[in-house]
């Protein structure tokens, strides 16, 4: 028997196996939220110098990729051995600390590691053994480090967002999730509906209300999930991130002119869109009678 057959007659193996693949992304998730906007940072640097026709300088662009240097503790510096750094497990048996040191690790690291197992888990529930699970898995951990990183720099990478927004149009012609008209149709409409707010916003008030990479992720879900899933994205992400502001406001004092990132919000409205969009649409229509 194939491992394919395998997963095709018992599924609690594959979603077994699915959870298991999820808990190791997640680990490397961490360090591509980690890396990325450094990498980002050194190669603006190395281009502005460049431009300028200043000198370069090694010492301000070390050897630094997402596989280089090896894992390392940021205090002691003690490099981190593969038994220390099995998903979850690992930071349960040191009692969240280095092995070495003894000084804190971050719990982001493993919520991360077990979320991203859970979301892989619920897409395999969602979907089964098909390939939509495995492009709905692809999907689903790039917005997990589009959203991290967001959140840390109001950082969108084009790195990440437009392969995604190929993808998506590619595989459109298989109708995975969408045809190829309405994904098309989702690309173009998903960056010019946030762009026109953009520049509406700007011209009422001189200010900028969001970046350039809000317009590019929300034209990878429209060309993923087709332009039929745009409203239901744009209205969960408001209406959710409304919300989440106002109580930061209210109960973190956070300053209301600190910009909020707009990007969690919209990955994860588009992934709930991509689970149960059709549901929700659904429901909307027949709770205002129109279904």
């Amino acid at each position: 028997m194939t491992v394919i057959e395998l997963f095709q007659h018992n599924l609690a193996i594959f979603y077994a196996t699915v959870g298991c693949f999820g808990l190791i992304v997640g680990s490397f998730l961490n360090v591509v939220v980690h890396r990325l906007p450094i990498m980002m940072n050194t190669a603006w640097r190395t281009e502005c110098r460049e431009f300028l026709e200043l000198p370069s300088s090694e010492s301000e662009t070390p050897r630094f990729n997402l596989m280089r240097p090896h894992s390392h503790c940021p205090n002691c510096n003690a490099a981190i051995k593969p038994y220390q750094n099995i998903p979850v497990l690992s930071f349960l048996f040191l009692h969240g600390r280095c092995a070495r040191c003894q000084v804190k690790i971050s719990y982001r690291y493993p919520i991360v590691e077990f979320v991203t197992g859970l979301i892989s888990v619920i897409i395999a529930l969602q979907f089964g053994f098909s390939s939509e699970t495995l492009f709905a898995l692809f999907l689903s951990w790039s917005l997990i480090a589009l959203s991290l990183i967001d959140f840390d720099h109001q950082l969108l990478p084009d790195s990440i967002t437009i392969p995604l927004l190929w993808l998506g149009l590619l595989i459109s012609l298989g109708e995975v999730f969408s045809d190829t008209q309405s994904s098309l149709i989702g690309a173009v409409a998903g960056y010019l509906s946030l762009w026109t707010v953009y520049q509406l916003f700007k011209l009422c008030t001189g200010k900028e209300g969001m970046g350039f990479g809000d317009f590019k992720l929300l034209a990878m879900l429209g060309a993923w999930l087709g332009w039929q899933m745009l409203p239901v994205i744009v209205l969960l992400s408001s209406l959710v991130g409304a919300v989440v502001g106002i109580l930061m406001i209210l109960f973190f004092k956070k300053d209301h002119t600190i910009p909020i990132p707009f990007g969690p919000y919209l990955a994860g409205a588009g992934w709930l869109a991509l689970l149960w969009g059709e549901d929700i649409v659904q429901y909307y229509l027949n709770y205002v009678g129109l279904a």
